[in-house]
């Protein structure tokens, strides 16, 4: 093989595996927003479940005192 060669097929190859990282790195950004996303969701639906509960029993808690 000649020096010539070598060089494109090392080329190609760099160039692939940077094309290919790219899209790898584009999904996992999409699945880690997606999580932060669900993760949100599931702590406002929490807080506003039991924010009146709480709220109650700060409230006395402080009568009591």
């Amino acid at each position: 093989m000649s020096p010539t060669t070598a060089y494109l097929f090392n080329l190609i190859s760099i160039l692939r595996g940077r094309f290919e990282g790219s899209k790898e790195r584009g999904a996992t950004a999409v699945e880690y927003g997606l999580m932060v996303g669900l993760i949100a969701a599931v702590i406002i639906t929490v807080v506003a479940l039991l924010g009146t509960r709480i709220t109650a029993l700060f409230q006395g808690v402080a009568d009591e005192l």
